[in-house]
């Protein structure tokens, strides 16, 4: 691979935005892309993998490009030496990169491989934390599973299509899908594409969403005509799919803090052809108040740490601190009380978290169950997804029925 100047200056680029400035990589990618509209698709692949590559071993090439944060530009050129070298990429002759000791670089990534924090680059707090909590074998092998590249998964749209017509209009535009087994409504790329380019998604017949993402609508045991509260909405991607089960029959009422994230969840649902959904926003206690006892299903997509989306979002274990885990669970404990409010009786309330800590699932569980307002459910079902063990993201989801 030979490398060329401008695409690596977008690659430091962006891990300045994202080391130094504190930005989400998501956003800085494609800020970054912008730069160049003459990039062709190898181009920006380049740039956003990379990106993402460096971002998830950042602890690892750092340690062993000895810089610490902040990280200057001639450290940032010092740890992209590192990752060329450890791919078997030369290096050019440019002034950012001084002589770089290649054998040295190999024998120290071979040291630090031996070191669990290390190997998997991760701060030492996640690294304790995550022992405690889930014990030194499955922490070990799900932070493995959780440095892997995410694949891109599709969940089809059965508002206006099926599995089998989506894969087969998928590639006549040169996308190769595959079927995922246990996932009724859910497509693999073989190799990574810009399915968002595609015609196919400006007709709203799929969402990007992963396989284990999308289990938990389902679970929600949810059936068209009723009245469903999505509480924690965000952006609509478990919103979109409810809708879906729905088949676009009753009332599904899309509630969350955010005025923004709603307002992107009208243009999803738009293209979607999802027309029983209903934003609102929830700026005060009243949203809530006005739908005691009203509903037939709720779904709390809680916030989280989300340490079981480290694949798609490696940025978070540098951003998150070992403080945000006592709030976040306080907030988790906050909702739970306050919207199961929600459901009529013997309806049902889902409790999901993209985490795999006990602190912010089974924990979270056993405590509203025993609080006064959770004494009025019963535990149905309870289910961990592990990245080790699915191959997709961590995720837990309780069910509950009121009795």
């Amino acid at each position: 691979m030979r490398l060329h100047r401008n695409l690596v200056f977008a690659v430091v680029d962006a891990l300045n935005f994202i080391f130094n400035e504190g930005e989400y990589a998501d956003k800085v990618v494609q800020k970054v892309l912008k730069y160049d509209k003459r990039w062709g698709a190898r181009d920006r692949g380049f740039i956003a993998e990379t990106t993402y590559d460096m971002v998830r071993w950042r602890r690892l090439y750092a340690e062993i490009a000895e810089v610490k944060p902040p990280y200057s530009r001639p450290n940032l050129f010092r740890m992209f030496a590192v990752w060329a070298v450890l791919r078997g990429i030369e290096l050019p002759d440019w002034k950012q990169f001084e002589p770089v000791p290649a054998r040295k670089i190999k024998g120290r990534f071979d040291e630090l491989s031996k070191v669990r924090k290390y190997r998997e680059s991760i701060p030492d707090w996640m690294d304790a934390l995550g022992e405690n909590a889930l014990g030194e074998t499955l922490w070990t092998k799900e932070l493995t599973a959780l440095n892997q590249q995410a694949d891109v998964v599709l969940r089809v749209n059965t508002l206006k299509t099926t599995k089998e017509k989506l894969r087969k209009m998928l590639l006549e535009e040169g996308i190769v899908a595959e079927a995922v087994k246990g996932y009724p409504n859910a497509l693999k790329l073989q190799e990574r594409a810009n399915v968002f380019a595609t015609n196919v998604f400006q007709k709203g017949w799929f969402e990007v969403q992963d396989a284990n993402s999308q289990k938990v609508a389902a679970f929600t045991d949810v059936k068209p005509g009723q009245r469903v509260v999505d509480a924690c909405a965000g952006a609509g991607g478990k919103t979109l799919h409810l809708a879906a089960l729905m088949e676009n029959k009753g009332q599904l009422i899309a509630m969350d803090i955010y005025a923004g994230k709603l307002k992107e969840l009208k243009r999803r649902a738009k293209r979607n052809g999802a027309y029983n959904i209903e934003p609102r926003e929830i700026d005060s206690t009243k949203v809530i108040k006005k739908l005691h006892g009203k509903a037939d299903r709720v779904l709390i997509d809680a916030p989280c740490t989300g340490l079981g989306v480290l694949r798609r979002n490696p940025d978070a274990k540098w951003k998150l601190q070992p403080e945000f885990l006592e709030k976040v669970t306080q907030t988790q404990q906050d909702i739970l009380r306050s919207y199961s409010k929600m459901v009529k009786d013997n309806g049902k309330l889902v409790y999901a978290t993209c985490s795999i800590l006990p602190q912010e699932n089974q924990d979270q569980l056993k405590s509203f169950l025993a609080s006064e307002e959770g004494r009025a459910f019963k535990l149905v079902q309870e289910k961990n997804y592990y990245a080790s063990k699915t191959g997709f993201d961590g995720f837990y989801m309780a069910l509950m029925e009121k009795k």
